[in-house]
């Protein structure tokens, strides 16, 4: 099902022959492990531009707790983990997408190995630990919890190593810029810069997940969705857009910021408690704590629900204090801000909004449906999570496609010996002054919207009234010209408000990460398919 909303193509007036003008053969836009991966795999072939909104190793990646899950250990097999994504992809998976992602894992985790990454070992190799979902041990970690730290450190030695690599950091990519169906390029703000246009041959986005969008979420403030929402603008096809992954477990801390507390605790044997002290995941899947994401999350708001609280405790005093204190080193440091210790004290949490299984439709190469634009990581839409992501599947998924993405766009850029030429293009916006807006008041509004009627559960009610809220916002908000990044930001979050309210409310079943109380039930016969939306090319 395609639908379409209609944001005006460009966010700012402008003349592309009256900027400061560079000229690339690729330019990669973010800097977490897909947007690395692909910026050293295209170097191999010609020069690269690696643009970042904020430092470098600012991103979603530097943050990752858990893992990479890959095919490693002599009792696992790519049909078993395979088969694992798909089960808990609940039908939407792209088969041949999953098979080949699982099977080019372990190929990208030698790179990344023999590129100095410190994964931990034990004496019969890579501490392997499961999570939910896994039916093995397959998740390679590092530091205890800090793999998604580790990897990221690895990618930007490389990087830094790179002569043919030149980076641009606290750069903000306003929007991409088209010409006869092609992306050309790309309109950059930096503060010392001002505003310059970049023409390039080929154009791959990395710019990661769109948890700003929520009230609760362990994402970073530089996830905005800028990527998603700039690619719709520009024409690209988006799918999946409501399947957004709550984590069911991160650190619940009145007027603290939301800290994921790893799966893989769970992995371990912690248990899920109530505030009755009741340990209630059994009564809810037979695997109880190690079921799916969506499953433990809907669980803990019925339990938060049921009892009348605003959290529930994950409870590891049964497992030995030493062992996880060492293996969890940087959840541990974290508690112990709060005065909680992670091995003696039950550690209070609820779900968050995490990651984003939708976002701008990839083929197997990671291209999209606008020529010379290609997408990796979680801003794109590979077919590898359907309904809902087996854990530790994302850097999998940012190792394989960011790689693929810069080998491929790096091979073409390499071929055409032509230039990346400059083009006449022109945007007028009509749009008011910014002026008596408050931002941080429409900001606080939209997250707080979006996690009460677009959130874990959801209804036609609460969707219709969301997406009545959000119109009225953009009708205002939309229509302003803003030159900082902020403003822009707030855009990008409305426009993507917009797309995940109307999406959710197109999908009327439950399956996965989307669940409708209205529609309980999954329906194959009328839902095992897509929803795509796209913005008509002008």
């Amino acid at each position: 099902m395609k639908k379409h909303i209609e944001p005006r193509r460009y966010l700012l007036h402008f003349d592309s022959h009256e900027l400061p003008q560079r000229f690339v053969d690729v330019l990669v836009i973010g800097s977490g492990v897909a947007g690395l991966s692909a910026a050293l795999a295209a170097s191999r072939h010609t020069e690269v531009l690696l643009v970042s909104k904020d430092e470098l190793r600012e991103s979603n990646t530097q943050y990752a707790q858990g893992g990479v899950a890959a095919v490693w250990a002599a009792s696992d097999s790519f049909a078993a983990h395979i088969e694992d994504t798909l089960t808990v992809g609940q039908g939407l998976c792209d088969r041949e997408a999953v098979e080949s992602i699982v099977r080019e894992g372990p190929a990208r985790i030698r790179e990344l190995v023999a590129a100095g990454a410190q994964f931990d070992r034990d004496a019969a190799g890579f501490n392997l630990t499961r999570e939910g979902g896994h039916s093995q041990a397959r998740i390679l970690h590092a530091q205890g919890d800090a793999t998604g730290a580790e990897i990221e450190r690895t990618l930007l030695q490389q990087v830094a190593a790179a002569p043919r690599i030149r980076c641009l950091d606290h750069t903000f990519v306003v929007d991409l810029l088209t010409d006869g169906g092609e992306c050309v390029g790309a309109l950059l703000s930096s503060q010392t810069q001002g505003l310059t246009v970049v023409w390039a041959k080929h154009t791959i986005l990395a710019t990661g997940g769109l948890g700003q969008l929520y009230r609760e979420t362990t994402n970073p403030e530089v996830a905005t969705g800028d990527g998603i929402a700039m690619a719709y603008r520009a024409g690209a096809a988006l799918q999946d857009m409501e399947f957004l992954q709550f984590h069911p477990t991160t650190l619940y801390i009145a007027g603290a910021s939301r800290w994921l507390i790893s799966e893989t605790l769970r992995g371990e044997g912690a248990h899920l408690v109530n505030n009755r002290g009741e340990r209630f995941m059994p009564r809810y899947h037979p695997d109880a704590e190690l079921a799916p994401r969506d499953v433990v999350s809907r669980a803990i708001v019925a339990e938060m629900r049921a009892t009348g609280a605003t959290h529930v405790r994950l409870d590891l005093r049964h497992l030995d204090a030493a062992h996880v204190r060492e293996r969890f080193p940087t959840i541990a440091r974290v508690c112990a801000q709060f005065e909680l210790d992670l091995a003696e004290d039950p550690i209070p949490v609820r779900p968050s909004a995490h990651y984003m299984l939708g976002g701008v439709r990839v083929d197997l190469a990671a291209r999209t449906s606008l020529g010379r634009l290609w997408a990796c990581g979680e801003c794109a839409c590979s077919g590898l999570h359907g309904a809902n992501r087996l854990g530790s599947n994302s850097l999998l998924e940012g190792l394989v496609l960011g790689h693929r993405a810069g080998d491929a766009a790096g091979g073409l850029a390499a071929a055409d010996l032509a230039e990346a030429k400059p083009r006449p293009i022109r945007a007028e916006v009509a749009a008011g002054h910014e002026d008596r807006l408050d931002l941080r008041d429409v900001s606080n509004s939209l997250k707080s919207l979006m996690w009460r009627h677009v959130g874990i559960e959801r209804s036609e009610a609460l969707l219709a009234e969301g997406e009545e809220s959000i119109d009225f916002w953009c009708r205002y908000v939309m229509a302003k010209e803003f030159h900082f990044q902020g403003g822009w930001e707030i855009q990008n979050l409305l426009t993507l408000a917009k797309i995940v309210t109307v999406a959710a409310r197109t999908r009327q079943e439950s399956r996965g990460v989307h669940y409708r109380s209205d529609f309980p039930q999954a329906d194959d016969a009328r839902w095992r398919r897509h929803t795509t939306f796209q913005r008509p090319q002008e």
